[in-house]
């Protein structure tokens, strides 16, 4: 259990613990460097688009905090809808099995869709995902990935925009969990065994 940050900015819990020593997490990429890498993107997406609307589609969960930053950082109009499709379960790794948990609530025909994705590592979800929003007749439809893992990849997924290409390493933060935890910290961190 949380229960704020102590004197050093670190996430402490009941006893003073702090969360990411208990569990060996080490960062990977600070807020700092996430945030300058996010706004870089946003500024990257308005060039490209510029005088279009942009319709972001968020993959819950993970994809929520970087969806929200990068909403904020793009600076042509926007809509965001919301998509939560699952294949790990509380595993570090895919169970191969995509199913749809949440669908979207809005339409796609004729937008420019732009997927807000936290990671892509074996491309299975997004592989099966594509197909089935091509079939909603959009105008376009790109990818946008916070991390990607490219010596993970299964799959041929073409993703436009990345944040950060990192190694097979299993990472959290920013929205990435391990057993639902973790998605608070306001960085990316590996876990260590």
């Amino acid at each position: 259990m949380l229960t704020g940050r102590n004197n050093r900015g670190e996430f402490a819990g009941v006893e003073g613990e702090n969360m990411e020593q208990k569990d060996h997490i080490k960062v990977l990429f600070s807020e700092a460097e996430v945030d300058a890498r996010i706004r870089d993107l946003g500024a990257q997406i308005s060039a490209d688009y510029a005088g279009k609307e942009l319709h972001l589609i968020c993959i819950l969960k993970g994809g929520a905090f970087f969806a929200c930053e990068l909403a904020k950082r793009i600076t042509i109009p926007v809509s965001i809808d919301f998509m939560c499709v699952s294949s790990y379960g509380n595993e570090k790794s895919s169970s191969g099995i995509v199913k749809i948990v949440k669908d979207l609530d809005d339409p796609l025909e004729g937008k420019d869709v732009l997927i807000a994705e936290d990671i892509i590592d074996s491309g299975r979800t997004l592989s099966y995902l594509i197909p089935v929003l091509h079939k909603r007749n959009p105008k376009s439809i790109e990818i946008c990935t916070l991390l990607n893992k490219p010596e993970r990849r299964e799959t041929d997924v073409f993703v436009k925009y990345t944040g950060f290409s990192i190694p097979d390493e299993f990472v959290v933060g920013y929205g990435l969990d391990y057993a639902q935890k973790y998605r608070n910290l306001p960085y990316i961190g590996t876990m260590e065994e």
